[in-house]
């Protein structure tokens, strides 16, 4: 989230009778992740299985589902006052808003997704330069041809409705596709010969918006609530009783424990002790806090962790 100027959210709260913000949400591939992101996060958002316009429990919410690769020219033209899509698309569409912050999720993994060249696997192209003169499809047009250019490669490219991966090597000699894993790439018998970018879903606004202090503070409430149930994502709590004089020998094999939360017990040879550690750690953590004499170990699910 940009740092400075904005406005603290408890000073402009918005009533029923304000105007609502209005929010463009992706409908698709990313749409399951979204609507799972947004309950952790405090706003759960109904819809039915036809609808493209979303439920919100918070009335100063309003939106749609629409296409990702839509969004930032809806929040450009205010539309939207917000909303969420690819990097990729701002770019591809060279849309004039704010980018707001990086929400780093998707439908397969917690990773920025990458844009590639590939050809088949038994292709004679091993350099972007080898498809002079060839014929490229993508989704993502403008931003592949300029990066041809950037290459000094002349070569045709052609917008791709979907289904890509397939166009090879009868329908197009080369596809620029994205990808998270490589999975698909491997399971369609291609070969990456280079990246073209990384991208991941941000959050963008319309400068207007933007530059509206209720609207702003609000966005930045949704910010703030987003990335706190993203950072709680592979997190968990801890909690457990410990004899006093052990404390400083776990913290010292715990590197999560540099800063625990400390409280007495009504033994004074006794604490209590509260962290909170990486999910895929706790496995490891809690036999050796056990070993250490802890007792009464808990661990439990946060739902937003907000530094």
């Amino acid at each position: 989230m940009p740092k400075g100027g904005g406005a603290g959210f408890l000073d402009y709260p918005m009533s029923k009778e304000a105007l609502k913000l209005m929010l463009g949400l992706p409908k698709g591939s990313l749409e399951e992740a979204t609507l799972q992101l947004f309950a952790k996060a405090g706003f759960p958002v109904a819809k039915s299985s036809r609808s493209y316009r979303p439920s919100f429990d918070d009335p100063t919410l309003d939106g749609r589902f629409i296409r990702a690769q839509e969004v930032a020219r809806y929040v450009e033209h205010g539309f939207f006052d917000c909303g969420l899509t690819g990097q990729d698309w701002v770019q591809e569409n060279a849309a004039d808003v704010v980018q707001v912050c990086e929400l780093i999720y998707s439908r397969a993994s917690a990773q920025k997704s990458r844009w590639v060249l590939c050809v088949p696997e038994d292709s004679p192209v091993k350099t972007a330069k080898d498809l002079a003169g060839k014929r490229v499809a993508t989704e993502l047009v403008e931003t592949t041809r300029r990066w041809f250019r950037t290459q000094g490669v002349e070569c045709e490219v052609e917008f791709s409705w979907g289904a890509t991966e397939v166009k090879v090597p009868e329908l197009a000699d080369a596809i620029v596709d994205i990808t998270e894993t490589g999975s698909s790439i491997k399971a369609n018998k291609l070969r990456i010969v280079a990246q073209l970018l990384e991208t991941t879903t941000v959050l963008v606004a319309n400068k207007a918006a933007w530059a509206n202090p209720a609207k702003r503070a609000k966005i930045e409430q949704i910010v703030l609530m987003l990335q706190g149930a993203l950072a709680a994502q592979h997190m968990v709590g801890l909690k457990f009783n410990l004899p006093k004089a052990k404390l400083e020998a776990v913290a010292a094999a715990l590197p999560a424990l540099r800063n625990p939360t400390v409280s007495p017990l009504s033994n004074p040879q006794w604490i209590a002790v509260e962290t909170i550690i990486d999910a895929r750690q706790a496995r490891e953590f809690i036999p050796t806090l056990k070993a250490a004499g802890a007792e009464g170990i808990v661990e439990y699910p946060i739902n937003k962790l907000v530094y």
